[in-house]
């Protein structure tokens, strides 16, 4: 089968957790479709399928097909020069094909591009750099990158303002002339006037039919879908009190009109999305500060000579400048000048690194102090903070676990309420409970009036947002302090877990050890000959332990010989022919037979294990001639970082390839008592899969290639970002900074986020489990369960919004 693609796409029209359902379920129904995950806060479908087998524009279609909109962005762009019928034709067929591009239109009079696109998928840059790339250059204009989905945001808070306003307009007057009716203020004949429900009818049409209109063809959208949602609801409690209201004032039904009912369940409801739109809002605002914070320009050498461009233009392999104040445009090995960056966007650390010739620089982040000359490695979508923002927007399209149960309840909840519904207006139009609240009406006035409640009453969009919302604000906060999660199932899982795995090279300890003694055992050999020849088999290695001899032998300006015929055997060391000696370094298990016959070499290696470090040894020609001591120093915040690990009643273990007595000294300097030693890489993950059988919820943290299988192997892994790139992709958690004290970070945010998980879902649920059953008894007025329902959702996305003000 071939590889599957996914994609991302802005889903408009959503208003709770059966249109979520409805959503998944038509795209699933496509073929090719592997898997599908809509997400209601962030209103976003993550959809992987095969691209072979379906495309974008069938997606698209059945999107909008089940009645909901994917929003695309529209860009107007004006070529340089102008363009002849070949030129459309050549824009439009290198637009036309491109994956997020619905459409493309060339105005041959103006020389205007006209582009519809999805923003998810490609952006406004991107398509001028493409135009670029076929030969047509695009005049610069002011305001031309709009962001698309912020753009339709903006355009449902507005239209949520204008409705909510003329249901104010319409209601407020209503709702007092009714009130001073029914409490006997209106003069006689006024209160008994026939023209006085006319003038309420008046008043509540405009809220019924265009402040409503929304739940209506919501409603018939999930109907024709074969679904119900809160549309129905809202559609469905709203008509029966207005229909009925309408039939009294015809003079058909003797009874108390309650158009008053009708306008305030639809007002309240307006204003409680009208809030909820706007602090849905706010949840993905740490996605768009980490946008923001990108470079609009950068300054690079082109024929020698320097030129101001857009960061989007930046090539690979460009001379950029970065002067004192200014900001690093993409990403880059510096090529000369010192400095020191501000890095604290993307780690949390607010303490500047210093950096030279040969070190990485990462787009957006801040020059303090000197001026800079680097050549840039990665730009456009590859730069760090792109990587970074879109694992979040992943991260937050993404479900976890426990959403499961409210996405379950959700699929039967509306249609169970109508049933509640329908028989709480049969028990009070055939039963007539007597003594109890409303009697001064009809039987039949009071059972309608229960029914709109039991209705009205009932949410399905705050069990649909209790998940999504906490998930958005936890993956953004995690981003601002450095902490990228990969998923919702990542998040909720590291807040259950019981025991941290720390691997200690990189992790515990700085990962770049050095040599510290070399100890000779033939006397024929000297310590710079053991060290030369140990240093030349290790040239070609990438083993912080080889780098350690090769950086020691370019300290001591040695000449390094190339190696011949090298071999490596995986957590024991290396061989190869060097200047005509065959030479062999390793660990004692690859050299055993070597140590039994030099019973002083035992002693050497025991006494540098005792001292925590490392041993390297080295044989020439079958004779052992040497035994080399590295050391790897603990990061200075290491031990705080255990100790805080141990406070939140986490067990530590660490988990390492070196020898025990080795290990035992440096889990000593941190305080962990659980230490796994003599680990090949290979046998990690046995190791995780060992503490996992003593039913411990594990976290492995980890930062080397021989890292990720343990990392994908533990209930979620945590690569340190100062890693390899294999790590941070096997990992759910990645810990920008590379400093340890972020995992205690990032389990308190993984904790605090499942709270308040919990903390929602429990109003969700417990919120219509009280008030439906009091809604039927005939205990609750149609517009406070208006009021209540309304404000339920606005309950839930403030609470998620805590999350922002919280600290780790």
């Amino acid at each position: 089968m071939a590889e599957t693609r996914q994609i991302i796409l802005p889903i408009t029209g959503m208003t709770c957790a059966n249109c979520v359902a409805t959503v998944e379920r038509n795209i699933k129904k496509l073929p090719g479709v592997e898997q599908v995950s809509v997400n209601l806060s962030s209103e976003r479908a993550t959809v992987e399928y095969h691209p072979e087998q379906v495309g974008l524009t069938e997606v698209v279609n059945r999107v909008q097909k089940a009645g909901y909109g994917v929003a695309e962005g529209e860009a107007e762009l004006i070529i340089t020069r102008p363009v002849d019928f070949n030129d459309a034709r050549v824009i439009e067929r290198s637009l036309g094909g491109w994956e997020g591009i619905r459409n493309t239109s060339v105005n041959l009079a103006n020389s205007k591009v006209t582009i519809s696109y999805i923003p998810t998928l490609v952006n406004q840059a991107e398509i001028r750099r493409k135009l670029a790339e076929v030969g047509f250059s695009v005049m610069e204009q002011v305001g031309t990158d709009v962001d698309a989905e912020a753009l339709a945001h903006d355009r449902d808070v507005a239209h949520q303002r204008k409705l909510l306003i003329t249901g104010i307009i319409f209601t407020v007057p209503l709702f007092l002339l009714s009130m001073a009716n029914d409490l006997g203020l209106l003069p006689p004949t006024v209160q008994h006037a026939g023209w006085l429900n006319w003038v309420m009818l008046a008043l509540a049409t405009p809220v019924q039919f265009y402040v409503g209109k929304d739940y209506y063809v919501g409603a018939y959208k999930a109907l024709r879908n074969r679904s119900a949602n809160m549309d129905v609801l809202i559609a469905l409690g709203s008509s029966v009190a207005y229909f009925y209201s309408v039939v009294v004032t015809l003079g058909l039904l003797n009874s108390h009109v309650y158009f008053e009912t009708s306008a305030m369940i639809i007002t309240l409801i307006r204003l409680g999305k009208y809030l909820e739109a706007k602090a849905k809002g706010r949840t993905s605002e740490a996605v768009q500060k980490l946008v923001s914070l990108q470079a609009r320009n950068a300054r690079v050498l082109r024929d020698g000579q320097e030129v101001e461009i857009k960061t989007e233009e930046v090539l690979i392999g460009d001379t950029v400048l970065v002067k004192p104040g200014e900001k690093v445009p993409v990403d880059g090995v510096i090529l000369s000048g010192r400095t020191s960056l501000d890095e604290s966007m993307l780690t949390g650390e607010s303490i500047p690194v210093e950096k030279g010739q040969g070190d990485q620089v990462i787009g957006s982040t801040l020059n303090k102090s000197g001026f800079i000359q680097f050549e840039a490695t990665k730009v456009g979508k590859d730069t760090t903070l792109s990587q970074i923002v879109k694992l979040v927007e992943e991260a937050q399209g993404s479900k976890a676990p426990i959403q499961k149960l409210a996405d379950r309840v959700s699929e039967y909840f509306v249609p169970a309420v109508i049933l509640i519904a329908l028989g709480t207006f049969l028990y009070w139009f055939f039963l007539k409970p007597a003594g109890m609240a409303g009697m001064e009406n009809s039987t039949f006035t009071n059972a309608i009036i229960n029914m709109v409640a039991v209705l009205v009453i009932a949410c399905p969009c705050a069990m649909g947002l209790a998940t999504p919302t906490a998930i958005m604000v936890g993956t953004g906060r995690g981003a601002e302090m450095g902490i990228l999660i990969r998923s919702g199932e990542a998040l909720q899982v590291a807040g259950s877990a019981d025991t941290v795995v720390l691997d200690k090279t990189g992790t515990i300890t700085r990962g770049q050890p050095s040599v510290t003694d070399i100890v000779i055992l033939q006397k024929k050999y000297d310590p710079v000959d053991v060290l030369r020849f140990a240093a030349s088999v290790e040239k070609g290695s990438e083993h912080p332990l080889g780098e350690a001899l090769v950086a020691e032998a370019g300290n001591r300006n040695l000449r390094l010989s190339a190696p011949d015929g090298f071999k490596n055997i995986a957590g024991m060391g290396v061989s190869a022919e060097i200047d005509g000696h065959a030479v062999m370094v390793g660990n004692s298990k690859f050299l055993e037979e070597y140590i039994a016959k030099d019973p002083e070499s035992g002693d050497v290696i025991q006494r540098l294990r005792s001292e925590a470090k490392t041993t390297v040894l080295v044989a020439i020609d079958g004779a052992l001639v040497g035994v080399i001591g590295i050391a790897d120093e603990v990061k200075p915040d290491s031990h705080e970082a255990v100790s805080e690990l141990q406070k939140m009643n986490l067990a530590v273990a660490m988990l390492t390839g070196d020898n025990k007595a080795t290990a035992l000294e440096i889990a000593r300097k941190v305080n962990i008592i659980e230490v796994i030693s003599d680990v090949l890489p290979e046998g990690k993950n046995e190791e995780i899969k060992k503490i996992q059988q003593q039913d411990r919820h594990v976290i492995m943290v980890g930062d080397g290639i021989n890292d990720a299988p343990a990392l994908a192997q533990a209930d979620v892994g945590m690569a340190i970002g100062t890693g390899t790139e294999v790590a941070i992709a096997s990992a759910g958690i990645t810990l920008i900074s590379g400093s340890l004290k972020s995992v205690a970070r990032a389990v308190k945010l993984s904790r605090m986020t499942l709270r308040v998980i919990k903390e929602n879902l429990f109003w969700a649920f417990v919120y219509n489990i009280i008030l439906i059953p009091v809604a039927a008894m005939g205990r609750l007025n149609p517009m406070l369960a208006a009021a209540a329902m309304a404000f339920s959702s606005v309950f839930v996305v403030s609470n998620s919004l805590r999350l922002r003000k919280m600290k780790f």
